[in-house]
């Protein structure tokens, strides 16, 4: 089993100063204590359930080469990137850039969008047919792939256009930086998943990521798939403390209510429950510490990984 940790927020102090240095040392603590990866969430406002709208919030890209920079082991990605908010030609020449930076650490975080109140604050159109969204995923995927591949790539989709375009230098990773497909539907995004992505990220207790990977392998024989060629992926909130009581008032300490959603416990409790993800078939568990509170990390490192390892 490999551990990850997801970036919810961008709350490392008081100052806007704060920010980046905050999410850096976080980064590198990562590095240092048995993590295998590191994502940042491409949105442009805080989500519903990891904050306030109005916290301060940085655009996901920016950060990641960033952080490229200043890492040397650990895998870096988007968790993930909504396919409407940059051009996908644009997008494969960001990800290419980031891939050589981190001298081949990316994976490629994609996704259909969701969050309708961001789309419009920023002035994007929301397709809003869930299904329009994840072909326009997929054909975006199609336009990225050439870029990182093709000497000059000329494409014309329904969606996305390129003509005679050039993308040097292309990634380091051969044929292209690893692809994951972030959600869990499961006639259009997991047949996506088996048809395009080297990885997958699912949301759900253990029984219904267990019933999700069984949908997921039928789509990969349906496909000519292997479905061990898929890295299977899942995303927990965790608040942790050493003891429940410890974790019940040290949320209500951080106003957790009106937001998390996740396990709130003891490093005792995630242990069973990654035993039982990793049972379901999950090979990386992300966690999200809320309100990126260090004791939970530190517990996850201390406590939890030494027993998968």
């Amino acid at each position: 089993m490999k551990f990850g940790i997801h970036n919810p927020s961008w709350k490392f102090g008081t100052a806007p100063a704060d920010i980046f240095p905050g999410v850096a040392a976080k980064v590198r603590w990562a590095e240092d204590n048995g993590f295998d990866w590191f994502s940042v969430m491409d949105h442009l406002i805080q989500i519903p359930i990891a904050g306030a709208q109005t916290e301060p919030f940085m655009e996901g890209w920016t950060v990641l080469a960033a952080l490229a920079a200043v890492t040397s082991r650990i895998r870096l990605a988007t968790l993930v990137t909504s396919v409407h908010y940059r051009n996908p030609a644009l997008l494969a020449k960001i990800a290419a850039g980031v891939d050589q930076i981190s001298q081949g650490r990316l994976t490629f975080g994609y996704g259909a969008g969701w969050f309708e109140s961001e789309y419009k604050q920023y002035g994007y159109d929301f397709p809003p047919e869930p299904a329009m969204r994840i072909r326009q995923m997929v054909e975006g995927l199609r336009l990225i792939k050439a870029m990182w591949t093709q000497e000059r790539t000329t494409f014309h989709g329904q969606w996305f256009h390129a003509e005679d375009a050039i993308l040097e230098p292309k990634p380091i990773q051969q044929p292209h930086p690893p692809i994951m497909i972030g959600g869990s539907g499961e006639q259009m995004t997991l047949r996506a998943v088996a048809r395009h992505a080297n990885a997958c990220n699912l949301f759900g207790d253990p029984g219904t990521i267990r019933a999700k990977l069984a949908i997921l392998r039928k789509h990969c024989d349906e496909n000519g798939r292997n479905y061990d060629d898929i890295e299977r992926t899942n995303t927990i909130a965790l608040l942790l403390a050493p003891t429940e009581a410890a974790a019940k008032a040290k949320a209500e300490r951080l106003n957790a209510a009106p937001y998390f959603r996740g396990l709130l416990g003891t490093p005792a409790m995630v242990a069973d429950l990654v035993g039982q993800y990793q049972d379901a078939g999950i090979q990386l568990v992300i966690s999200s510490a809320f309100a990126n509170d260090a004791e939970t990390l530190e517990l996850l490192a201390a406590d939890v990984i030494p027993a998968f390892r």
